[in-house]
């Protein structure tokens, strides 16, 4: 019998001790698409459903020697990036994924946690626009993180869309401006490519507390589905599916105080 190659995603982020974000939330996405984690670790952090209560950045030469053992002894099909703590790391991140253009990139643009943790200077926010955003197939800023890498306010879906395409042209990557952070019944994410199109895509906004990792869970499912060779849209619309029925199959499980994992 032939032997059957798993898809790889090696998947660069934040550890998160609560188990609800981060690289755990990175690697039940990704196995739940028949896929296999590799994972290089940004950062530990310390944090419950409430908030980071501590957290460190791994030394940005240990971050290079992960992603360099992964590219190495592993047929890595596609990447993803969440907490990159620092210009140090993200430039570390950047040197080690450059040479390696055929491999799809999702960056999740982390600035802060949900909780307030800011981990992103407003330098860091221009380093990872300029130095990593360029390599990248697909970024999946929520509105607020669409803010801050366009310098644009963004109030309505107009909004989001205009900086979907702003970011979309000046780093020549497609875009998913996510909605979980806007009002309403339905959640709706903006999809623009560097060629100027735009595809909408909405969902009924589940109402449950077990919200935590929800950008992880469906950054790294977009991945997974790269690394299956789909192409962009169907990546991200799948990764919607999944991630909905999660939060719907999840929402009245509790997991002690605050906000749970997302995807379970």
């Amino acid at each position: 019998m032939k032997p059957r190659q798993v898809p790889i995603v090696l998947a660069i982020a934040g550890s998160d001790s609560g188990g609800g974000a981060g690289l755990q939330a990175d690697a039940r996405a990704i196995r739940a698409l028949g896929c296999h984690a590799l994972e290089a670790v940004t950062a530990v952090t310390a944090q419950d459903g409430r908030r980071v209560a501590a957290w460190s950045p791994v030394p940005p030469r240990l971050v290079s020697a992960q992603i360099a053992a992964a590219l190495s002894g592993f047929p890595v099909a596609a990447a993803k990036t969440g907490l990159l703590p620092g210009v140090a790391a993200i430039r570390a991140v950047a040197r080690g994924l450059r040479g390696r253009r055929k491999i799809p990139l999702v960056v999740d643009p982390v600035i802060a946690s949900t909780s307030g943790t800011r981990f992103l200077s407003p330098g860091g926010v221009r380093v990872l626009r300029l130095e990593l955003l360029p390599l990248a197939t697909l970024v999946t800023p929520n509105r607020p993180e669409a803010a801050a890498l366009t310098g644009r306010r963004i109030r309505d879906d107009a909004g989001a869309e205009a900086a979907a395409l702003l970011l979309a042209r000046e780093t020549g990557a497609s875009v998913l401006v996510k909605g979980g952070h806007a009002r309403g019944d339905r959640c709706r994410d903006c999809l623009a490519t560097p060629g100027g199109s735009v595809r909408w895509f909405g969902s009924r906004r589940v109402r449950t507390r077990n919200t935590h990792g929800t950008g992880c869970a469906l950054a790294s499912a977009i991945a997974a589905g790269l690394a299956r060779g789909w192409a962009v849209e169907k990546a991200v619309r799948q990764a919607r599916l999944l991630l909905w029925r999660s939060l719907v199959r999840n929402r009245r499980n509790r997991w002690g105080a605050g906000a749970g994992p997302a995807f379970f």
